[in-house]
């Protein structure tokens, strides 16, 4: 985990992937006792004195304007994501305060969408912190038939997404490529804890995660910045076989915490034709539930 504040160490394993011929500067012919650039080298590309971005680096500087910033994104050859991560990790630029309260609310409105859905689109609401709001009978059956479909009703107990990536084994099982998930994942988590630092509760996931998962360990020191959009998944699914869904991630209107997540499949496809009976069977029956939610 990390030793400095969040930004020294988000620049370290930054300028770690870079090596001289990645930004046009001489070797010299020299060792070099670690991989990347060194820090002297960065400050020549960013125009700041060496001292100024080992201060930041230390956690020594707080403060860095957003023109230095943006220096350093160039430098450091960021992506449009990592830079945002960038500035979210700057105390100089504002962070986004925490909401209070534990108890997240799904509205009458979005639950009657959810459950409109249910007849053409698996779908469920995510929070803060990624616990399961609500979802419906589709996306329930899609996701995590092992668990109970009122769970996210219980503010104490809801189905936790990250927690389930990495602790819950009929979830792990669910994804074919598991790795690239679970990074998703953790880029996912960097992002949130860069625009909530304040937030414990969100403190306390990682905390367990990083405790409990040697794999989450890893992915999480490697600070990569993965947001939240469109992707595709292929699942193994123990009811109906093989599924490709693409999915994809909507914030919610009046609810800047809270995002709608979908997954659909290419039309006509051998995956359509398995959400179509996975839909079935989550409009007729409850799925039975097979083990406890992951504490």
């Amino acid at each position: 985990m990390d030793r400095t504040s969040p930004l020294g160490a988000f620049l370290k394993a930054r300028r770690a992937r870079l090596s001289p011929d990645d930004v046009g500067l001489p070797r010299y012919g020299d060792r070099r006792r670690v991989p990347g650039l060194r820090r002297e080298e960065v400050a020549l590309l960013a125009g700041v004195s060496a001292g100024y971005y080992t201060r930041l680096e230390q956690g020594r500087q707080a403060n860095a304007s957003p023109e230095v910033l943006d220096a350093l994104a160039r430098a450091l050859h960021l992506s449009p994501a990592e830079r945002d991560h960038l500035y979210d990790l700057s105390s100089t630029t504002g962070h986004r305060p925490a909401v209070s309260g534990d108890d997240e609310r799904v509205s009458a409105d979005l639950r009657t969408l959810l459950t409109t859905m249910a007849a053409h689109v698996p779908a469920l609401v995510v929070g803060r912190r990624n616990d399961v709001l609500a979802w419906n009978r589709t996306g329930h059956a899609l996701l995590a038939p092992h668990l109970d479909f009122s769970a996210p009703d219980d503010p104490g107990g809801r189905p936790n997404l990250s927690r389930l990536v990495f602790l819950d084994a009929p979830t792990r099982a669910l994804h074919r490529d598991w790795p690239a998930k679970a990074r998703a994942v953790v880029g996912n988590l960097r992002i949130l804890t860069a625009r909530n630092p304040g937030d414990t509760h969100l403190a306390a996931l990682i905390a367990e995660l990083a405790a409990r998962s040697a794999e989450f360990r890893s992915m999480w020191d490697a600070h990569t910045v993965a947001p939240c959009g469109r992707d595709v998944h292929t699942l193994a699914h123990p009811a109906v076989g093989e599924v490709t869904v693409t999915q994809q991630t909507f914030d919610v209107p009046k609810e800047p915490h809270q995002s709608l997540v979908t997954f659909t499949a290419e039309p006509g496809s051998p995956s359509t034709a398995a959400l179509e009976a996975l839909k079935t069977r989550g409009r007729t029956v409850d799925v039975p539930v097979a083990c406890a939610p992951t504490p």
